[in-house]
């Protein structure tokens, strides 16, 4: 924990591998944006922009995953009335080899930047360090920005597009989107803020040996139940403890994995489940077989979603836990497992 001179601590330690935050971490606005598919999904009403065009008017596919970053910025920027100049960090990471849609996206702010790198989960990691940042003084105001797009990630990690490969009925669909949310730790007197971070719970990698890059859910399921129980253990609380349990990309597969692993540990968190690969799209008239996954996933989802419902006081206070795959094309190809990460991060309704 950290100390100030006659003032009480910034954050607690809690159990293993929690902080429990004692100063306040608000979000105070998001963005999200997203392409034709996402928008045609169940919660396409829900995002600030949809793109006619997965191109979005770029040369190519990392190009325009670029620009879904910089654009999402700008809105979420534009959204609380501040200016990139008062941003004292932006923590940012993608899918790509050396994050190159972070790097050329949000490369003209001119903000002090930390590059991140958690997979899918890189939206509870990107909001874990920038809350730690706010919560200790070390900054004001942050932002926490990431991304996916589906025909890079193919390339990425899987075939390209003109290949025309079939994909198995366990295979995700990578999220084509951008989500960004601007962490302060003061507010003025009846502003308006979307919600509180109040903690968080750190993932610890989780390798149980699984090699199937097509069935991710089930690489990812056991760093979900690492964090999730641990931040059971670490605040002392049971599931109805939170009104939703959200996980980011597991899918269906990945969810039956999860559940059954908890039961294994002692906890049914059957009844406030929910995981936003399987909310985003509708798997039957959508073809998205196992439900979205990438970066974008848990972004979106938690922009345009989760914190409407906390901040209209329908969820008072959620665990939100971002799930990532830890695999490259050289570890793939080597014949490495997938280990999975996943970071909690613990959101309240202000009140």
């Amino acid at each position: 924990m950290c100390h100030r001179q006659n003032s009480k601590p910034c954050a607690l330690q809690k159990g293993a591998q929690s902080l429990e935050f004692e100063r306040n971490v608000f979000i105070k606005d998001s963005a999200s944006i997203v392409g034709s598919k996402e928008g045609q999904g169940p919660l396409g009403s829900l995002f600030d922009m949809i793109g006619n065009d997965d191109m979005f008017g770029c040369q190519t596919w990392e190009e325009a995953e670029s620009s879904l970053q910089k654009d999402a910025v700008y809105m979420a920027l534009g959204k609380a009335k501040l200016k990139p100049s008062e941003m004292r960090y932006i923590f940012a990471g993608d899918l790509l080899g050396q994050s190159i849609a972070t790097s050329y996206g949000i490369l003209n702010y001119e903000i002090p930047f930390f590059g991140l790198y958690g997979a899918c989960s890189t939206c509870g990691e990107s909001l874990s360090l920038g809350s730690m940042a706010v919560c200790g003084g070390f900054a004001d105001k942050v932002i926490c920005v990431t991304s996916s797009h589906f025909a890079s990630a193919e390339k990425e990690f899987r075939f390209p597009l003109e290949y025309g490969n079939q994909r198995p009925l366990s295979a995700s669909w990578t999220v084509t989107g951008s989500g960004a949310f601007v962490l302060t730790g003061k507010r003025a007197e009846n502003e308006k803020v979307r919600a509180r971070i109040t903690g968080i719970t750190t993932g610890v990698i989780q390798d149980y040996g699984l090699k199937d890059s097509m069935n991710m859910g089930a690489c990812m399921a056991p760093a979900a139940c690492n964090v999730i129980y641990q931040n059971f253990m670490d605040f002392g609380r049971m599931p109805e403890d939170y009104d939703r349990i959200i996980t980011g990309d597991l899918g269906s597969i990945g969810q039956t994995a999860l559940l059954d692993l908890l039961r294994d540990k002692g906890f049914d968190i059957s009844a406030q489940h929910m995981d936003c690969g399987i909310e985003i799209f509708d798997a039957e008239k959508q073809d998205t077989h196992a439900g979205g996954s990438g970066c974008g996933c848990a972004a979106t989802v938690l922009s345009a979603f989760i914190l409407k419902q906390i901040e209209e006081g329908i969820w008072k206070r959620v665990l939100f836990v971002p799930t990532g795959a830890l695999l490259s094309k050289t570890s793939f190809n080597e014949g490495q497992t997938v280990p999975g990460i996943a970071h909690g991060v613990i959101i309240e309704n202000v009140g």
